[in-house]
């Protein structure tokens, strides 16, 4: 048997310093625990994006109005936004590996309730219950490769694989809905999740460690509810903002949520043992990370959902040809999502996520110039490659760095905190860019629909371009056209608004994460 013995060095002052022996490397086993948290984490990155192709045949069916159909694509985002810090805890405390796994069940029984949903309240309740559930799994997933991974560079690795396969789960959301509804119901997209939650629930016990936090107290009720009561109506004030403009039920309810997060922060600072942990913030790294997760996915996020809609309802693809469009996003991701930690032991993190985020920007400047013709295809494709290629790199590193600045002990609530900005930044995306798109769209549609039209054809024409096509046999000619150019209109106001936005990010990332050191080295921080 090998013993390592701690090696001493002199500093400039001439004492010596302990030299801690180097963190034991990850085995088979552990690769093969990331291999198993990889399932639900590729199952929640496509139930945020599986129904954007499925939009059109989900309609025809369900009939939902516009602020349905935003629900039903909104609800599993936010209530996974509202959860994550209480979920979070919870796994500190409960067990990580339990809590994964009773996650895992509840969330197959809502996809099966959602997969046979028969209204749009049934669905957008299902949706929430899965959000829910899909609480529970995230922090879970991300918290456990802490525990699986001790060396830094591996357990980056192990962020990035994750970042990678939540990211990959985004893409080929489309991709897979898509080659469903060519042979199923729309409701077939939400089986996936039943076959994937039996693996994990039996491999789970076997691969995966057990992690409690020690010492750790009951969960404060009262910090749950303030939690809830401060998220939740921020997020619907927000949405209603987005869709309505500066509507008095939306301003009400952003002033209700402030007060109640005012309330669970002077709450959280005076608890011996808080539900979150406040003093995470005082990390510099750590909060310019989730700032730059959050507005970055709000961004990419929001355009994801348009370039699906484009593809299908613009370009003319059938959902499986335009699902294998994003084939090239996809692959972008992948290789930003495992190289951009490699790159990160050579130069500092804050320097790679600055300079993907720019090339991100490029990509969004591609999108202000699309236009209604055959060639916008490629530049829509490669545009929105480059917006992934920045993606796959914040949610590697960032995920890391966020993770990465908190004690070991407090791994779960941050691991909550970078999930929660992640698909905060998702739904807040869809519904802002979403919102801001179709805003666009209704203004250059206002004066355009023929008064001679039935009263449900002209509030669909007027109401959003997916709502167009599902009444386009009832439509004049020429009108149709009309619609898509509006869209684009749309698309390109949204890609505007991304390429400000992200432009701000990479000074952020250059600026405020530069003292921190390559992966692998201690940290500097001035």
């Amino acid at each position: 048997m090998t013993v390592q013995c701690d090696t001493a060095t002199s500093n400039p002052e001439g004492t010596f310093q302990t030299k801690a022996p180097s963190p034991a490397k990850a085995g088979a086993r552990e690769w093969l625990g990331l291999a198993l948290l990889a399932l639900p984490t590729v199952l929640l990155g496509l139930d945020l994006t599986l129904l954007h192709l499925a939009l059109p045949a989900l309609a025809a069916d369900l009939r939902p109005t516009s602020t349905e159909a935003l629900w039903i694509m909104d609800a599993y985002g936010f209530m996974i936004a509202g959860f994550l810090i209480t979920m979070g805890t919870l796994g500190d405390r409960i067990g990580r590996r339990k809590l994964l796994m009773i996650g895992a069940a509840a969330f197959a029984v809502a996809s099966v309730c959602a997969a046979f949903s028969t209204s749009p309240a049934m669905l957008i309740a299902a949706r929430a219950a899965l959000g829910v559930a899909g609480a529970t799994l995230m922090p879970s997933t991300l918290a456990l490769i802490s525990n699986l991974f001790a060396d830094p560079g591996q357990r980056a690795l192990g962020f990035g694989v994750w970042a990678t396969m939540f990211a990959l789960g985004m893409a080929m959301g489309p991709v897979v809905g898509g080659a469903l509804l060519e042979h199923f119901w729309w409701g077939a997209a939400f089986l996936l999740a039943v076959p994937i939650v039996g693996l994990l629930l039996v491999l789970a016990p076997v691969v995966l460690p057990e992690y409690r936090a020690p010492d750790s107290g009951r969960i404060d009720l009262l910090s749950v509810a303030l939690s809830l009561a401060a998220m939740l109506p921020v997020i619907y004030g927000i949405k209603q903002i987005a869709k309505y403009g500066f509507v008095p039920a939306a301003i009400a309810a952003i002033l209700i949520g402030v007060c109640f997060a005012v309330l669970f922060v002077r709450r959280q600072r005076r608890l011996s043992d808080p539900l979150l942990d406040m003093s995470l913030f005082g990390n510099r790294a750590f909060s310019a990370a989730l700032i730059v997760l959050l507005f970055g996915l709000i961004a990419v996020g929001g355009t994801m959902l348009l370039v699906t809609q484009y593809l299908q309802l613009v370009a003319g693809f059938s959902p499986l040809v335009a699902g294998l469009w994003m084939g090239p996003p996809a692959l972008a991701m992948v290789a930003a999502g495992v190289g951009a930690p490699l790159i990160a032991r050579r130069i500092r993190p804050g320097f790679v996520v600055a300079g993907a985020l720019a090339l991100s920007v490029v990509g969004y400047l591609m999108l202000t110039q699309l236009g209604n013709d055959k060639a916008a295809v490629a530049l829509v494709v490669a545009g929105f490659s480059l917006a992934y290629l920045g993606l796959g790199t914040i949610a590697a590193l960032g995920t890391g760095l966020v993770v990465g600045a908190a004690p070991p002990e407090k791994a779960g609530s941050a691991s909550a905190m970078s999930e929660t900005v992640q698909d905060l930044g998702v739904s807040l995306g869809i519904a802002i860019l979403g919102s801001l798109a179709t805003a666009i769209y209704r203004r250059q549609m206002f004066d355009r629909v023929p008064d001679n039209l039935a009263d449900d054809t002209r509030e669909a024409v007027s109401d959003s371009l997916w709502a167009a096509s599902a009444v386009s046999s009832d439509l004049p000619t020429g009108l149709i056209e009309q619609a898509q150019i509006a869209f684009i209109a749309g698309f390109n106001s949204a890609a505007v608004f991304s390429a400000v936005s992200v432009t701000v990010l990479v000074v952020l990332a250059a600026v405020a994460l530069r003292h921190v050191g390559t992966i692998g080295q201690s940290d500097e921080r001035s």
